[in-house]
């Protein structure tokens, strides 16, 4: 079929340019005839009328006498040329969406085909910024994989990259199957949505006891969930960045690099991962003032990871979880979100809603 298709394009010419040619040649015959009767004395509205009638053979009746050898010679050049030109732009048309429809379906097909071979390969849910570092490094060290997908703009980019890709819910059995959950060796779930991860933890472990499942959270309290739902391993990325933030400030790669300079290099690199560092001062009578670090983590849900406080002279770098925070402690944050909750959660004193919570 693939053959056929290239074959009929190499006779008929591509379907995109000869729809141009036909529209053009259309064009000039309705630009030419409507100037044609403006020359005969017609005014623009009635000549265009005119020649719209003639050429979609619609046929209500001529607008003006049709009673000179010019005129004659006029509405037949545009009866022959226009209906001729409306033909074949009709079957441009049906050429052109018919191939699109064939190459999607074939594409589908093919893309179906190539993911039944797959043995022991890998399901990446999610092509945000976690999913599309992890599918180019598992495609650099040769690892067959699958990414499942439901944004038409991520899906798409995905497929630009030369992955495989089955376009769906995760959340939905049907989808997993189709990416051949049933002979997969690990399943990666890396999607922004806790819940959704949970469920799909749930799913992959119930179609496939035997898959290793890897799931990323976003709140701590997901961790314990995800590993209920049946997860092998859970990544907890603002965890992860806060930690080597923390030994960037704390053991710098060389006595050159100041703790300013650490910083600065750990947000450039999570930055990719769709992370930031902020620094705030926790005013009095705020919602964070006067709580614990892990009562504060809680409450923000998930929303950002404390990284340091400093309180005076002193810097207390990954601070324990029962280390209240006091009013007037500069607070380093790792956030999603460029830190707008964070920040309004340590300097503003209005009733914030952050999840299921309010302060």
């Amino acid at each position: 079929m693939r053959t056929f298709l290239t074959d009929t394009e190499s006779v008929l010419g591509s379907p995109l340019r000869n729809l141009a040619s036909i529209v053009a040649f259309v064009l000039t015959v309705v630009v030419v005839a409507t100037l044609a009767y403006m020359a005969a004395g017609w005014s623009f509205t009635d000549a265009s009328y005119m020649v719209v009638l003639t050429v979609y053979t619609v046929g209500y009746g001529e607008v003006r006498a049709i009673d000179t050898p010019y005129l004659h010679a006029v509405t037949m050049g545009t009866m022959i040329l226009g209906c001729t030109g409306m033909i074949l732009l009709t079957g441009a048309l049906v050429q052109f969406f018919t191939v699109i429809q064939l190459k999607q379906i074939l594409g589908a097909n093919r893309m179906h085909a190539r993911i039944e071979k797959l043995t022991g390969h890998v399901i990446v849910c999610g092509f945000g910024r976690i999913g599309l570092m992890l599918a180019r490094d598992l495609a650099c060290a040769g690892t067959p994989l699958v990414v499942v997908e439901r944004g038409p703009e991520r899906l798409a980019e995905a497929e630009a990259a030369g992955y495989l890709c089955i376009a769906g819910d995760a959340t939905e059995e049907d989808v997993l199957l189709a990416a051949g959950i049933d002979r997969a060796r690990v399943l990666a779930t890396v999607l922004p949505d806790d819940a959704a991860n949970v469920f799909i933890t749930l799913s992959a472990r119930n179609l496939n006891p035997a898959l290793e499942i890897i799931a990323r959270g976003e709140a701590p309290t997901t961790e314990r969930k995800l590993l209920r739902a049946g997860a092998d391993k859970v990544v907890l990325p603002t965890h992860i960045g806060a930690e080597r933030i923390a030994r960037m400030i704390l053991y710098p790669a060389s006595g050159a690099l100041s703790s300013a300079d650490a910083v600065v290099r750990a947000r450039n690199d999570l930055g990719e991962l769709g992370l930031d560092l902020e620094l705030v001062v926790a005013e009095p009578g705020t919602a964070m003032a006067n709580l614990s670090v892990g009562d504060a983590e809680r409450l923000a849900a998930g929303a950002f990871f404390i990284v340091q406080i400093k309180r005076g002279d002193t810097r207390l770098t990954r601070p324990p979880s029962d280390e209240r925070i006091l009013a007037g402690d500069e607070v380093m944050v790792l956030v999603r979100d460029a830190g707008t909750v964070a920040r309004k959660l340590f300097t503003n004193k209005v009733e914030l809603r952050v999840g299921r919570n309010r302060f």
